[in-house]
């Protein structure tokens, strides 16, 4: 499905797409809302997981933590359907504009991932929420599933 990347000129200019996977295989992936462009989330693929977004789409991804393919919204059922897939200009990062079915991209409960600021005052520096309603329950939707964050 991919093509070799064989000439700058035919990356950075050409029709093919050619992307550049890192060291370990993958890719970064940002995600947002085609409606209203809110930041969604940000996360990676594999060669396999961009294969089946591109196939199927629906978003897909490969999760560092569990080390597996992850089709977003398999277990929720808040599946983000690809409306849009762009790639820049040396292929090495994606951007994925989607409609969010059931209106919530994180785990944690919240529409978005970032749903904190950096806030810096007197020296001390610290999170503040920006969104403090949840869409969801996790514990309802996720039940005893193991948590995807990792310390």
């Amino acid at each position: 499905m991919f093509q070799e990347r064989v000439s700058i000129e035919e990356v950075e200019e050409g029709i093919g797409l050619a992307p550049k996977f890192d060291g370990n295989g993958l890719i970064p992936v940002v995600t947002s809302d085609v409606e209203s462009g809110e930041l969604l989330m940000h996360g990676y693929m594999n060669h396999e997981a961009l294969e089946k977004t591109i196939l199927t789409g629906q978003m897909h991804y490969f999760s560092r933590s569990r080390k597996v393919i992850w089709h977003k919204g398999a277990t929720s059922g808040f599946y983000q359907n690809v409306d849009e897939l762009m790639i820049d200009d040396d292929q090495d990062a994606i951007w994925a504009k989607v409609k969010v079915m059931g209106g919530a991209s994180c785990h944690v409960g919240y529409r978005s991932c970032f749903y904190r600021k950096i806030v810096s005052e007197e020296n001390k520096v610290g999170l503040e929420f920006t969104d403090t309603e949840k869409v969801f329950d996790p514990e309802e939707i996720y039940g005893d599933a193991p948590n995807p964050t990792k310390l």
